[in-house]
């Protein structure tokens, strides 16, 4: 029988960005106040777990919270990039109104789409689909697992990218796992042999059951 690998995925603290309304993406915004103290809870929360190694998305929040809970087990931070958020183009950096306004006509036809249509659905060719960022995620999870059976491993990344995750895993539909329905810190426990994945446990996703 397959060790199955562990994954604790984790999503970063809450950013002044996030409090403001702001589309991240991948631009850098630092961990708030409260993002420090989100993070330095689940560092001890997961203070006794022992992960084997802790990976990050190299953007700037989710590095930091990796490192405070890194900072309980005395480990290094690995950052890859295929952990990053969504690119979201010429909306980066802009607050989250102007691209729900700019982009209505858009985001109304994408959500009318049958489910396989929508994954694949690009808004505008320098904004990432979520079958671009769930088949990075997917990439790296397979090597992870293929890499570390038995073993946990943390992943610290970013909501939109857990939350197409969840969906394309059959765990949620999109409907019910909408934008913010993920908190900071907010967390799945997924079990991987390299090829399927396994949720087991949530902390922090709120699932509107329709």
């Amino acid at each position: 029988m397959k060790k199955l690998c562990t994954f604790y995925i984790v999503r970063h603290g809450e950013t002044e960005w996030n409090v403001k309304g702001i589309m991240q993406g991948q631009k850098n915004s630092r961990l708030n106040k409260n993002g420090l103290l989100q993070a330095k809870k689940i560092a001890k929360l997961f203070k006794n777990i022992k992960f084997y190694k802790i990976f990050s998305s190299d953007l700037i929040r989710t590095k930091k919270t990796a490192e405070i809970i890194a900072i309980e087990h005395q480990m290094a931070v690995v950052c890859n990039k295929l952990l990053r958020e969504r690119n979201f183009g010429d909306y980066q950096g802009k607050r989250n109104s102007v691209y729900q306004k700019q982009l209505k006509d858009l985001l109304e036809k994408r959500n009318s789409l049958p489910k396989e249509e929508r994954f694949k659905f690009k808004l505008q060719n320098n904004i990432e689909s979520d079958e671009e960022i769930v088949s990075r995620l997917i990439t790296f999870l397979r090597e992870a697992a293929i890499a570390y059976p038995g073993k946990k491993i943390l992943v610290v990344c970013h909501g939109g990218l857990m939350r197409t995750f969840l969906i394309h895993l059959g765990f949620a539909e999109y409907e019910e796992l909408s934008g913010g329905s993920i908190e900071n810190t907010g967390y799945a426990i997924v079990e991987s042999d390299g090829i399927d994945f396994f949720v087991r446990e949530t902390k922090g996703i709120n699932i509107l059951r329709i």
